[in-house]
Parts: structure tokens; sequence; C-alpha cells
């Protein structure tokens, strides 16, 4: 087996849990910072059960693989399309399903944003009242355009018998009652994560941290704001999108990090989204330093801050400025000059960055997501 860094674990003492139960919890956290990989992750399974005993001859970790597959969130996978019959058994590769990817997800958001109560609807009320879809328990006179399901027919018949009496009942367009609404507002939401080298330099794992808040931060948007829209880009040396279900398997390259494409590929992202509010989070730990030139080819410069890049980067957020995008910056560096660099960068955008070491990363996110949709949205 090959040495591995950048793992650093502690004893863990579970409550009261079945056998297979405290395994998960260990395994979710492995599959997590193996990018997916399940053979790496039960690799490491195997070893901290040397030092730990987490089983023994009643419960052994090919009984709890067993069970991973019974339960749905592994599958075994086989060359030339062959299925469970076409090959020995225990052969396959091993891959996490749909089913432990959601999982994941989940076990993320409770770690990161664990004090949040869902709510109901998963929609912000935005504190204006009109014709919107959250009732107030107020009521207001019909007013031409009103939509038909808006009045209250109860309130509206009382004003008939107040107005009219009981004989020879009628009923005018004076005497219709309306109950107030809230106008319910979306959020369009740009996560922007760097996965270049830096991310796990000098042997700190930051890209684990990193996945954890936007697997977080995508299981928040899409259960208690499921109006709100989530789009996730990872950046290098170049800017692409990402779904949701690739999250888990993100890994860093050997790539610099091009700033500007990834605000480049944001803003056309928000710029297709009809809602109103838009913001971007850019999760990074480094300074910019690669530019794409206008003939294809790429600028590069690891030595300090690039006039000529830095500059590329301010332009970019005055541009997000005019499109009303703010870009909140989550710096995992505390270097001096790297924080000149974003706070004149925020300046420009008019938005905000936090400096954080990673353990308060997801928290910082989570409060300034829901500052931003008050802020905004009110």
């Amino acid at each position: 087996m090959t040495q591995r860094k950048g793992f650093r674990f502690s004893t863990y003492e579970a409550p009261d849990q079945t056998p297979f139960d405290k395994l998960f919890e260990i395994f979710q956290e492995l599959i997590t910072h193996t990018s997916g990989d399940v053979e790496e992750a039960l690799d490491w399974l195997r070893e901290l059960d040397k030092e730990y005993a987490l089983t023994d001859e009643d419960y052994t970790i090919d009984d709890f693989i067993e069970d991973l597959k019974a339960k749905g969130y592994i599958r075994e996978e086989f060359e030339d399309g062959g299925g469970e019959g076409q090959g020995a058994p225990g052969q396959g590769d091993l891959s996490i399903t749909a089913k432990m990817e959601r999982v994941i997800r989940k076990r993320a958001l409770e770690q990161i944003f664990g004090k949040l109560k869902r709510s109901g609807s998963g929609s912000h009320r935005t504190g204006k009242s009109g014709q919107g879809d959250e009732h107030t328990g107020d009521f207001r006179e019909y007013r031409y355009g009103d939509a038909l399901e808006q009045i209250s027919m109860t309130e509206s018949l009382k004003n008939a018998q107040v107005n009219h009496g009981m004989d020879g009942f009628s009923l005018t367009e004076d005497d219709l009652v309306v109950e107030d609404t809230h106008h319910k507002a979306q959020m369009s939401t740009v996560l922007m994560i760097d996965i270049s080298h830096s991310m796990i330099l000098y042997g700190e794992d930051r890209i684990t941290p990193a996945k954890k808040v936007a697997m977080a931060l995508a299981e928040l948007i899409t259960t208690r704001y499921p109006k709100d829209t989530l789009d996730i880009l990872v950046f290098g040396n170049d800017a692409w999108p990402i779904p949701l279900k690739d999250i888990p398997y993100l890994k860093v390259g050997p790539y610099h990090t091009n700033t500007v494409a990834g605000l480049q590929l944001a803003m056309d992202i928000l710029r297709r989204k009809r809602n109103t509010n838009k913001q971007i989070f850019m999760i990074t730990d480094g300074k910019p330093s690669c530019i794409r030139l206008p003939d294809g080819n790429y600028y590069k410069n690891s030595v300090g801050l690039d006039d000529y890049i830095v500059e590329k980067c301010y332009t970019m957020a005055r541009q997000a400025r005019k499109l009303h995008i703010p870009i909140t910056t989550f710096m995992i560096a505390q270097d001096p000059y790297l924080m000149r660099f974003v706070r004149h960068f925020t300046e420009t955008n008019k938005g905000k960055a936090f400096f954080t070491g990673l353990e308060d990363l997801g928290e910082m996110i989570f409060e300034d997501y829901e500052q931003n949709r008050r802020k905004r949205l009110k």
C-alpha cells in the first residue's frame, strides 16, 4: 500500500450505533477525502480498523462492504459491460452511487449548517406586499388587475351584507376584499471553487473543506430554497461548470489560478438567469496567477502579484458591479499582500470579503448567504 499524506485522524468514539452505522460514519468522511475513490477509502478504513479495532469477528470490513452494496451506497462495475453474473465476485471496480452522493451532501449540510432549521415552503419573503404568493393575514380593497384567487370570499360577503343588507342581496366590486400577500423573490447564485495546485500545497488539504461547503450549500438551496438556483464552477488555468453530482469527485490539478476566467463564466451564467437577485461566491486560497490571452495562449506568473493579471481582475469586478452582481470572496489565506489585493477587488465590486481559516469557512458562507438575501430581497 502506497504512503499517503494529508489525512489526520483521532480516536473516534461513536454513540450507541450498529457496527454498520459506526463504520458508515467514518466511510462518509473518507470518501470525501478520497474524492469518491471507494477502493482508496476502503484501504484507509482497513488501516484504521487495524489501529483502532473498529470491527471484530462478528462483523468485518468485508461484511461492511457487502452491506454497502446491499443498501445501494456502492456498486460493482465489471469490464465489457458484464454484470454480477459475468465476473468473479469482488473483481469489479467499486464506485459510489447517486444515493451515496446525496448522503454525502446531507452530511455536509448537517456538519456545516447544523444549526439551521428548515422552513416549510423553501422561499423567502421580500418584505414587500402586493400580488405575491405568501399570505400575510391582512386585507385590502380590490384593485383592478388583482387575481381572482386573491379575493377573500368570506370577507367580501361580509362587506356585501353590511353595505346592502340581507334583503335583495347583491355583491358589487366595491364589496370585494383581497387578502394581501408578500412577494417571494428568487436568488441565483454561482459558486466558484478554486482547484489550483495550491489547494493541496505544503501538505495542507484545503480542497476537502471547499468541497464540503459546496455540497452543503447545494443541499441547503435545493432543500430549503428550492426556488433559488445554484450553479457551480471550478477554475484553474481555465474555468468550467460542473454538475452537482460531480462535487464529491473534485480533485485539484497542476493548475495556476485564472480568477478572470472563473468570473467571466460566472457572469455569463448569471446573465441568462431571469432572477433579478444574483450573486457570486468565490472560494480560493491563492492569488490570481494566470490569464488567457486573446491569441489563446496563457500568460502565467506565480511570483508575487502580476500587475497585468490583477488589473484584469479589477476590470471583472467593475463589470459585475455594473450588472448588480455582488461578489463575496472567501480567501483561505492571510498573506498581507493577498489581503490587500482582495480588499481592493472587493471595494471595486462593492461586494464582501472574508479572510478565514478552514474551520469557519462553512459558517461564514451560510451567514453571508442569508445576509445577502435579507439585504437584497427586503
